[in-house]
């Protein structure tokens, strides 16, 4: 499958030092072809390329100061390999520090919960009642979540957005001993568009996508950054000063192949 994807932002800026952004295709996609252009205080500039784990690629503007900051963003890529390459620590390593609580998904504080909820559940059918469970109890509602919130705030509240979804079910697997992890994701087929977020679990011996939203289907998504949870997968972080959000524009749409029907009893790779 080839995808076309890509976003138009913008952010009204006071005295800011620098930005950085998440926007780009994982370069564990094959990327055909790409433009990238940012504009800070009414000037084009060129940003700095940072590489993280699994492909994830950051861009970085220093002294973006007072004025816009502006950003268009085009890609086509090719999405049919699997994208689960493990971090520079290694595929073990990699299992464990997704096992670990994090900052938005309390996996320690989830503990009776997951017990709970899901004991003598293992392996594949613990990953599908987690998801069911997220998908059946919680209500998508846009804008109803902070973005300070984590998987505790939401599961109170029973409701939030694509983020507090995969936040509760990698809290809830992490709890069960399974390695999950968040990515944030371009999602040919979503409504509304906008950029999404899924989970990851390790089962089986490979990583699969978890999507309880079920607003898109996964086999199209396309990866952009991937980590603990919405801290490692930020959009936008700056350093000083202030940012007032404008507008956006997302898009991400098949243009070769067809948008696929996701059976959600089965695996899925991130391709």
């Amino acid at each position: 499958m080839i995808a076309r994807v890509g976003a138009k932002f913008a952010y009204a800026t006071t005295s800011v030092d620098a930005a950085l952004m998440s926007f780009a295709v994982s370069d564990a996609h094959v990327v055909l072809d790409e433009t990238i252009l940012v504009h800070a205080a009414g000037e084009q500039v060129e940003p700095v390329e940072l590489r993280g784990d699994h492909g994830t690629r950051l861009h970085l503007v220093e002294g973006v100061g007072t004025g816009w900051l502006e950003v268009t963003y085009e890609a086509t890529v090719d999405i049919t390999r699997p994208t689960d390459a493990p971090t520079g620590l290694g595929v073990e390593q990699d299992r464990w520090l997704y096992t670990r609580p994090s900052r938005y998904a309390e996996a320690d504080r989830l503990g009776a919960v997951a017990a709970r909820s899901f004991t003598g559940v293992r392996g594949r059918d613990l990953v599908d009642a987690v998801a069911a469970y997220v998908y059946d109890n919680f209500a998508y509602v846009s804008g109803s979540s902070r973005g300070t919130d984590g998987a505790v705030d939401t599961l109170l509240a029973g409701r939030g957005v694509c983020r507090d979804f995969a936040h509760v079910v990698v809290a809830l697997l992490r709890a069960r001993g399974v390695p999950a992890r968040l990515v944030s994701v371009y999602a040919p087929g979503l409504e509304p568009m906008d950029f999404h977020a899924v989970a990851e679990a390790w089962v089986e011996g490979a990583w699969h996508v978890v999507d309880a939203t079920r607003l898109a289907p996964r086999q199209s998504l396309v990866r952009i950054a991937t980590g603990r949870d919405a801290a490692d997968t930020a959009f936008l972080t700056t350093s000083n000063g202030t940012m007032r959000f404008n507008r956006q524009e997302v898009t991400a749409a098949l243009v070769e192949g067809e948008l696929p029907t996701d059976d959600h009893t089965e695996g899925v790779r991130l391709a």
